[in-house]
């Protein structure tokens, strides 16, 4: 199609002819990091179409409604099935009664961890909601309150492993190990899974019965290999970003050795109950088929983050990742240095959403965290970041942090629209798009 009718649809949803000739410039070298994404994505495409022949995922998983207890529940009990092929675990817990990712988290400390046991982060803070989990922030119903401790060890320089420090701060009462695989709202870069496995095997040669579990996050089919498979106890996430494609409308996920997903079973319902009952109500369908579809729309919201990188990091801005690092999560961190330049990022995505693309983006006290947040985010489903989404607190260095986009397509017009705002507020200058 001729590009100059491409550049009038654009055209007609806001974007200058400016704006969209700096894009189509940038788009243009990156050919070659688009194909790798591409590559992995097929490669995780077929490793997903595998796990369900081999469990043998029939129409019948697929059209069973249970309500009440949900006992013998074939749909859900085999999808639990795919995810533990899938990823190499023992065992799997997949349910629309886990809220989200914050809430799988809790899930899997609360479960494996006892009164007079230690957690460690050897990562570094972790994300803002689990502060009050953990109760670094004190909460009603945290680890601290029912006597389970916590210890971190702070990364060097905001990359590096402290293994010194880490030597030193395992001891006997440390039974769970937590690591964040994706940046947060922190400056640091996301991990490898291979950098994930290489701190977990220094980690089980200090103290081999361990639980080592990792927050996948943003990070689940960004690679061809994941945390289990690099020796990860259990891993853990949220079936509104990577692993529910854009479909699944709530949910997380726990996967890994059977003794963590029992006891986590036993904690989301009751003691001898356990994965048992928990009615599936209908959603199993979107749960399937958002697993299948998982590895293209990663593949889509990658391009976009590579795509925000190149351009922000063209305009003299910091991006975390640069924008020839690899890529370990979904997410894109863009310093602007003031508050005003968040703002004018956020409302740009809202205004390239599908949904309430009218709405305009203000910071808000928002629940679990220490700053205001401002947060876009025209879903079809409510909070799903893998869809076309960006968020950020509103203090200082001023970050805000992208992701998602179900298509490439929309997650390209979001990153434009985001351009074009901060254009339109003057914090860039047109003159300076070239």
């Amino acid at each position: 199609m001729n590009d100059e009718v491409i550049n009038q649809q654009y055209c007609k949803l806001g974007i200058s002819p400016t704006v969209y000739a700096f894009g189509k410039k940038i788009e243009e070298k990156l050919e070659k990091r688009f194909k790798t994404i591409d590559s992995v994505a097929e490669y995780n495409q077929m490793k997903v179409i595998h796990a369900m022949q081999e469990r043998k995922v029939s129409a019948e998983c697929l059209n069973q409604f249970t309500s009440g207890y949900g006992y013998n529940d074939l749909g859900r009990d085999t999808l639990e099935e795919v995810y533990a092929e899938c990823f190499c675990g023992e065992a799997a817990l997949v349910r629309p009664q886990i809220t989200c990712g914050t809430h799988a988290l809790a899930l899997a400390l609360m479960s494996n961890l006892r009164p007079g046991d230690e957690l460690l982060s050897p990562v570094g803070k972790p994300y803002d909601t689990l502060e009050e989990v953990i109760g670094i922030r004190p909460s009603k119903g945290s680890l601290a309150e029912y006597g389970i401790t916590y210890r971190q060890v702070d990364l060097i320089n905001d990359r590096d492993f402290d293994f010194d420090g880490i030597r030193q701060a395992v001891n006997e009462r440390t039974k769970l190990v937590t690591i964040q695989r994706s940046k947060g709202y922190a400056a640091r870069p996301s991990f490898s899974v291979d950098q994930i496995g290489e701190l977990i095997s220094f980690i089980k040669s200090i103290k081999p019965d361990v639980i080592c579990m990792v927050d996948n996050c943003y990070g689940e089919f960004v690679e061809e290999k994941e945390p289990l498979e690099v020796g990860a106890d259990l891993m853990v996430g949220s079936l509104i970003k990577n692993l529910g494609g854009g479909l699944a409308p709530i949910g997380g996920y726990l996967v890994g050795k059977k003794e963590c997903i029992e006891n986590a079973a036993f904690r989301l319902t009751s003691p001898g109950l356990g994965k048992e009952v928990g009615a599936s109500l209908g959603v199993i369908q979107s749960f399937y088929q958002g697993l299948f579809q998982a590895p293209t729309v990663v593949a889509g919201a990658l391009k976009g983050a590579v795509f925000a990188a190149n351009i922000y990091e063209k305009l003299g801005f910091s991006v975390v990742p640069d924008s020839t690092e690899s890529r370990h999560d979904i997410i894109q961190a863009v310093t602007f240095g003031s508050p005003e330049g968040v703002i004018a990022f956020c409302q740009g995505i809202q205004a390239a959403a599908p949904v309430d693309s009218y709405v305009t983006p203000e910071p808000w006290d928002m629940p679990g965290y220490d700053a205001p947040v401002i947060m876009a985010a025209g879903a079809f489903v409510q909070g799903s970041s893998i869809e076309l989404s960006a968020d950020g607190p509103i203090k200082p260095p001023y970050a805000v942090y992208f992701q998602g986009g179900l298509t490439w397509y929309h997650a390209k017009l979001g990153i434009l629209m985001s351009l074009q705002k901060l254009v339109d507020a003057g914090i860039v200058k047109e003159e300076n798009i070239i």
